[in-house]
């Protein structure tokens, strides 16, 4: 099963939630947890205990492992091989953007099958080329997994490169959604190359000339609770695009840990408003 179909399914049965895992050292404070490896794998074990059946997917942030060095990489591996068993799918938030046999090294990486580091899918940036990132495509296709590419991000600095016009004439946010639908043209439910999408970025989406409803894959939507954006924001972005959001939150929910149940109780109330907000329109019909 492609991984546009494994998400679909996901988000049709548990809702349109990702818990962003990113255990910067203020929230493992927060949990009472000391900023090390170990506590990094203990994090993990409670986020992924709390999203089981509760949200589609969960998004490791690679650099919170990273900073750990080989200790921190082993507690990613940790944190994705227990996902795996319990058939959470994860998407590893690792921007990677490289030219050839190096993007291919980043692809074996990721998203071979049996690697240490196996993910469901990865983020990646596109401003080497969009052509720079066939390897992970094209592996994603045979392994069944996903690529998420940064098109319209939530920073406030994202809008100095990706609205700016290409030679083409066409801004660099338009041209990357439109590569990336050609890849998803005639798959079902959905495609397996998706986009990131900020839910903080106003009118880019109109402004740009940007048509989300032609992706026909996942669109993965940072900036809602703790960034500021709420239903509003959403509905703004995405508009009739919105049925194929993602929405994702990290701090907005991880607050309410380190205890399993509450911090499940606030996954599957995020997950709830989401669902309402991007089904309904926010209406009270």
């Amino acid at each position: 099963m492609t991984f546009g179909a494994r998400l679909a399914a996901a988000i049709d049965q548990w809702g349109p939630l990702c818990v962003g895992l990113d255990p910067h050292p203020e929230l493992l404070a927060r949990w009472g947890l000391p900023d090390t490896a170990e506590s990094l794998a203990a994090f993990g074990e409670t986020v992924l205990e709390a999203s089981v059946r509760s949200a589609a997917a969960v998004k490791p942030n690679s650099a919170f492992f990273e900073r750990h060095g080989a200790r921190g990489i082993a507690a990613l591996e940790h944190v994705l091989r227990r996902a795996r068993e319990m058939e959470v799918l994860t998407i590893l938030d690792v921007k990677r953007g490289d030219i050839g046999s190096t993007m291919e090294g980043y692809a074996d990486a990721y998203l071979a099958n049996g690697v240490p580091l196996e993910t469901d899918a990865i983020t990646v940036s596109p401003y080497l080329g969009f052509d720079s990132l066939r390897p992970a495509f094209e592996l994603a296709e045979h392994t069944g997994k996903g690529v998420f590419v940064l098109a319209l991000t939530s920073n406030p600095e994202g809008h100095e490169i990706q609205h700016a016009v290409g030679v083409d004439g066409v801004p660099v946010a338009a041209s990357i959604a439109a590569q990336a639908a050609a890849l998803n043209v005639g798959a079902t439910p959905m495609g397996s190359v998706g986009l990131v999408v900020g839910a903080t970025t106003g009118s880019a989406v109109s402004d740009l000339g940007i048509d989300l409803a032609a992706l026909n894959g996942p669109i993965l939507a940072p900036g809602v609770g703790a960034q500021g954006a709420g239903a509003a924001e959403l509905l703004q972005v995405f508009g009739n695009a919105r049925h194929r959001v993602l929405v994702n939150q990290s701090r907005g929910v991880l607050n309410a840990g380190p205890f399993v149940e509450k911090l499940r109780g606030a996954i599957q109330a995020a997950s709830g408003a989401a669902q309402y907000t991007l089904q309904s329109g926010g209406s009270q019909d």
